[in-house]
């Protein structure tokens, strides 16, 4: 199963911006798919992306990745088998040399990884969840899904980044995806009845205008009771804070709902949130380098819910064994363009794992109908997934891959 070519060339994510899709064809004719997707929220510890820059796609092109990964990358792959993907990731990491893939840049460095990973299992006509998890991989996760959108996902005043539902309470993924829908479909009802708008944010959930970041949950609490759900039993709520994009680095403080706070503020704000709602997760709650606050936080709050860590961590196996050690959080967002391959990937949700902490699997707000994560997170038995709302093809592309996945299974 050697590698015969590579070839890249430019597609549009769902937010207009060139991205990568990769092809990987192998002796037999035998052809693995990759998209790249691409963040507008990002840590500073993240695999960097390279873009052209110029006037091009108002620098946004991704040529530079594309050549790269025709002419270097490809030179360094062609004839290497591609069942082995740890020897190939490495590879690719080596041949890059830098510590961020800033070289021959991460969505280069990913498609590649990626798009060779799908190559075998095509030819072995195995879907890629069997593939990667092999007789073990059985567990469809619990979807994560954003709602009501802000932060730098949405052109709104709400600062907290993602209000996500989480229908946990089914034993089946089709059904946790009903609910999502009706519960969607209301809240969308709800919004046009109180005059506001229903337009979308980067990741399909709704971006209104709202007097508080109090008023999305009530909205969540109203949308999920009329849609017939019970509060606390079957559907629970989550948030993305993102705290990074409201807090100001020079003066160690947070701009939160027009006031300043210090980390001791925006923790009793959560304590309240967390107090008077079904909230079972809340993902980065303070910036990423606040680890007095991340670690206080989790002392206090971490029996109860998770507490995820996403620009904290940036699927980095050294920031993660940091944060293991350090007890800043019990659960990882893992992102499979944050780290640059595959194989790196499956390490951080390894680490994570063996810590007794939650590893979910996540999209990014620019993505592609590429479906590789759905697949990962049921090869890893990860549990848990965050890939958007049920609107936008883009998002509804891994839900509907999901449920196949679990037909597939005869669950």
């Amino acid at each position: 199963m050697r590698i015969a070519s590579l070839k890249a060339y430019e597609i549009l994510d769902s937010r207009g911006n060139p991205t990568l899709r990769v092809k990987c064809f192998l002796e037999d004719g035998t052809v693995g798919i990759a998209n790249v997707p691409s963040g507008a929220s990002k840590g500073k510890n993240e695999a960097l992306e390279i873009r052209d820059g110029g006037n091009r796609f108002f620098g946004k092109g991704v040529l530079k990745a594309v050549r790269n990964v025709e002419d270097e990358i490809s030179k360094a792959l062609v004839g290497k088998n591609a069942l082995d993907q740890w020897l190939i990731d490495k590879t690719l990491i080596n041949i890059d040399g830098t510590p961020n893939k800033s070289r021959l840049g991460a969505n280069a460095i990913l498609g590649v990884s990626l798009a060779v990973a799908h190559a075998p299992p095509t030819y072995l006509r195995i879907p890629l969840y069997r593939y990667i998890g092999g007789i073990s991989a059985r567990i469809l996760p619990v979807p994560m899904l954003n709602f009501i959108n802000g932060g730098w996902h949405a052109d709104n005043n709400l600062d907290i980044q993602e209000f996500m539902i989480v229908p946990k309470g089914f034993e089946r993924f089709r059904d946790r995806i009903r609910c999502a829908v009706e519960i969607f479909q209301t809240l969308k009802d709800i919004l046009k009845e109180k005059g506001l708008s229903v337009s979308l944010g980067d990741e399909g959930g709704f971006a209104p205008n709202l007097s508080s970041n109090k008023e999305a949950l009530d909205l969540l609490m109203m949308a999920t009771e009329r849609a017939g759900y019970k509060v606390g039993e079957e559907v629970f709520f989550a948030l993305d804070c993102a705290s990074s994009s409201f807090f100001d680095e020079e003066r160690g403080i947070y701009r939160f709902e027009g006031k300043e706070l210090n980390g001791k503020d925006l923790m009793d704000i959560y304590a309240d949130y967390i107090k008077n709602y079904p909230i079972i997760s809340i993902e980065d709650p303070f910036a990423e380098g606040d680890y007095d606050s991340w670690r206080e936080f989790t002392s206090k709050f971490g029996d109860r819910i998770t507490i995820v860590g996403d620009d904290l961590y940036t699927t980095n196996k050294k920031l993660i064994r940091e944060g293991i050690e350090g007890g800043y959080s019990n659960a990882v967002l893992i992102k499979l363009n944050q780290i640059g391959t595959l194989s790196e990937t499956l390490e951080a949700i390894e680490i994570t794992k063996s810590a007794g902490w939650k590893a979910i699997i996540s999209h990014r707000s620019g993505e592609t109908e590429d479906t590789t994560i759905a697949d990962l997170a049921v090869g890893t038995n990860a549990g848990w997934i965050k890939t958007g709302s049920v609107a936008r093809s883009e998002r509804t592309a891994k839900y509907n891959r999901l449920i196949e996945i679990e037909e597939e299974m005869g669950i």
